[in-house]
């Protein structure tokens, strides 16, 4: 018995076509996930960068402050420090747009997975099917088979009293 006598042969490729398509979806989905990951590790390090370079200005400012430098120059340095704070804030804004970035792509992948899952367990459905179904055949065909051994021997039987 080929597969194509098993009556649910076409729902089955069909099945089967939409689980390949969502094994697809789901490998898409993870690179997207993975390319959200390393623009996050990315803006990280930027913002710790910008967080060292406002952390070693900030320790210049404490050290000119103790040596007593004229307020001209203090000043600047604090103008420049607001500035490198600006940076900070912005950069720290970068790090968390990114992060809900990958918490989206976190929940996509969660949920083609998912869809995957389902289209796995409608195959999987399927094929135990087309193994009773199977069963179920070969034991009519088996059925089948006995009925015709038994005519057949009736025949004989029938053949040989008439020719006594």
């Amino acid at each position: 018995m080929g597969d194509d006598t098993y009556p649910l042969q076409q729902l089955v490729r069909i099945k089967q076509r939409r689980l390949e398509e969502a094994e697809r979806l789901v490998k898409e989905k993870k690179e997207i996930l993975e390319k959200e990951e390393t623009k996050l590790k990315k803006v990280k390090v930027e913002r710790d960068k910008t967080f060292k370079h406002k952390k070693h200005k900030m320790d210049q400012l404490r050290e000119e402050l103790d040596k007593g430098t004229t307020s001209n120059k203090i000043e600047m340095m604090r103008d420049y420090l607001k500035v490198v704070e600006e940076e900070l804030k912005q950069k720290e804004k970068k790090v968390e747009i990114q992060q809900n970035q990958v918490k989206e792509a976190k929940k996509v992948v969660a949920a083609a997975r998912q869809e995957m899952l389902k289209k796995q367990q409608d195959v999987e459905k399927l094929k135990i099917h087309k193994k009773e179904w199977k069963k179920e055949m070969k034991a009519v065909a088996i059925r089948q088979e006995g009925i015709e051994t038994d005519e057949l021997g009736t025949v004989m039987h029938t053949s040989k009293k008439h020719k006594r």
